[in-house]
């Protein structure tokens, strides 16, 4: 997607005791679109309402004064808080609550009043800093609070929001020149019979003489309904009924206030309900409706959270053509777990978010990040959505260990345990780097070939004692050499070391083959690889398995055995 014409845009963020940011945590963002992809709970979410927040002071479509809560704190440093308080004891100096930060670093033209140092990094930028603190002129009353023993949550109570500009001024949501529209199509909230998000949406299109114009028609409408002779009817048994009231009762439709027909909005495709409809169509018209609404049309930053959801492919596809063609003055930051998704917008663009580590597939290697742009299919982005990763060579290699590994985990396969068993070919170095950089948890299992010292040479990064620091790899393989009798026959690959786990007859069982001896049984294990492999997953009898295999299984959750 080519940016034209942006003005001014996000540089970076700095989120600080956010939600599931304990301390510090910095993002530089690019000019254009941006794709934040990682597993659930990596903070993806939180970063999107973080920017919407320092931009605009709401949360949740409300403002943040009236929506202070602790939960919005990480838990770990409130706990951390509330654990120094205890042991600092009653009549101890009473440490200082907790506080939140997220300052967004701007880069942009005519737009001086934002200039100045009040930021964390004390440096003369364009940006604003929204702060949630404890506020000292409560300090006696909280004091006296602590000193009473009666703290055992954080108290929200005393805190209050700080939002300024980097020129210490005070800001208010029309001072401020970005504007930011936070999309999330998977939210379905419903006030009577109708969804709230689609109600605001469809509402934000309406100019004042629109509104006026619907006031005018729901009044109309309660005319009419009065006037029914039914309706007549029933409140004349209604005022009759004595045991009811002194006053006279009767039912309406409900004028209460000027903008009482929000409350019975209704929105219709094709004259059907909007909420009756499919959730993909759901996801896709409150999509294009907030993309194509004026304060989408205002905003300088989109933010859009997991677009694909409930949508099939060809809908997705026409989702992501209205992303990156609508949308070419803005700075989008979009959030996914879709590699499909990823890959149509571009693999340059994506932010790989990992246990609060960060990087962009453009600080890959040259080489890594080309093999990666020209893989085929959409797996690309499998190894970090997992908890653990087992590279492995091929098919049939991912096959016997993805058996092995249910074997020993009580029939569970990798996969239900967040353990994804990949085939990379010869690729393992590529996704390495993205696991070194990320600290992603990963095994690789590979045969030794007949030449141990290659591969410790190959892998000497993460074997040599160097390595200690990087102990969420681990490169599985066995160490010995073995030779036999055939000629130009490699005894150093995944099925000779089973045949030599299990022996000739177990492995005869376990294929249902009948061979009388090893040379045989070897060369259809290498002529049928993939059918071998099927037939050992299949298998209901017991398998021994070689060590190096069940060293990578065997490796926790850390990459550690």
């Amino acid at each position: 997607m080519t940016v034209q014409n942006l003005k001014s845009y996000i540089t970076k963020v700095n989120i600080e005791n956010f939600k599931c940011f304990e301390g510090l945590f910095s993002l530089e963002l690019s000019k254009g679109l941006n794709i934040l992809v990682g597993d659930n709970e990596s903070g993806k979410s939180t970063i999107l309402e973080a920017i919407h927040l320092a931009l605009t002071g709401m949360f949740n479509g409300r403002y943040l004064k009236n929506e202070l809560t602790h939960y919005l704190f990480n838990k770990k440093v409130v706990d951390k808080y509330l654990s120094d308080l205890k042991a600092a004891g009653v009549g101890a100096s009473a440490p200082i609550p907790p506080s939140i930060s997220i300052e967004v670093f701007i880069a942009g033209d005519d737009i001086p009043s934002l200039e100045g140092n009040w930021n964390s990094e004390k440096t003369k930028a364009l940006g604003i800093t929204l702060i949630i603190a404890f506020d000292k002129k409560y300090q006696t009353a909280y004091e006296a609070l602590v000193k009473n023993g009666d703290v055992n949550t954080l108290p929200i109570e005393y805190y209050d929001v700080s939002w300024k500009s980097f020129s210490d001024d005070g800001l208010t949501p029309k001072t401020i020149p970005l504007k930011s529209a936070l999309i999330d199509s998977s939210t379905h909230r419903y006030r009577n019979g109708s969804d709230v998000y689609i109600s605001q949406i469809v509402k934000d299109f309406l100019d004042t003489e629109d509104v006026v114009a619907i006031s005018q028609a729901h009044r109309k409408l309660k005319e009419g309904f009065m006037q029914e002779l039914s309706i007549q009817g029933i409140n004349a048994k209604i005022k009759d009924s004595a045991s009811i009231s002194n006053k006279e009762v009767k039912i309406s439709v409900d004028l209460s206030s000027k903008n009482a027909w929000e409350n019975t909005l209704m929105t219709y495709l094709d004259d059907i309900p909007f909420q009756h409809i499919g959730k993909g169509e759901q996801t896709i018209v409150k999509t294009k409706l907030s993309l194509g609404h004026k304060k989408s049309k205002e905003a300088n930053i989109l933010l859009l959270e997991e677009p694909e959801n409930h949508l099939s492919h060809s809908k997705l596809n026409q989702l992501i053509r209205e992303i990156k063609d609508g949308n070419r003055q803005k700075q989008v930051i979009i959030s996914t777990h879709s590699s499909f998704v990823a890959n149509k917008l571009g693999l340059e663009n994506i932010i790989l978010l990992h246990n609060l580590q960060t990087i962009r597939f453009n600080d890959l290697g040259p080489d890594t990040k080309n093999f990666f742009e020209k893989l085929a299919g959409y797996d690309t982005l499998r190894l970090l959505l997992c908890k653990k990763a087992i590279l492995v060579e091929g098919d049939s290699d991912e096959l016997v260990v993805q058996k092995a590994y249910r074997d020993k985990n009580s029939g569970h396969l990798p996969i239900e345990d967040g353990v994804d068993v990949l085939s990379v070919g010869t690729a393992f170095l590529r996704f390495l780097e993205i696991a070194q950089k990320l600290k992603k948890p990963a095994v690789v299992v590979i045969d030794n070939d007949g030449d141990v010292d290659v591969v410790k040479e190959k892998y000497k990064e993460y074997l040599s004692e160097a390595a200690l620091t990087k102990d969420y790899i681990k490169i599985c393989f066995d160490g010995k050499v073995e030779a036999g009798t055939l000629p130009s026959f490699n005894y150093n690959t995944l099925e000779p070391k089973m045949v030599g786990a299990n022996g000739l007859q177990a492995m005869n069982d376990i294929l249902g083959t009948k061979y009388g001896n090893l040379n045989e049984l070897h060369v259809y294990m290498r002529n049928n690889k993939t059918v071998c492999a099927l037939k050992v997953f299949d298998a209901s009898q017991e398998i021994k398995y070689p060590a190096y295999i069940l060293d990578a299984i065997n490796a926790n959750s850390d990459g550690k055995k």
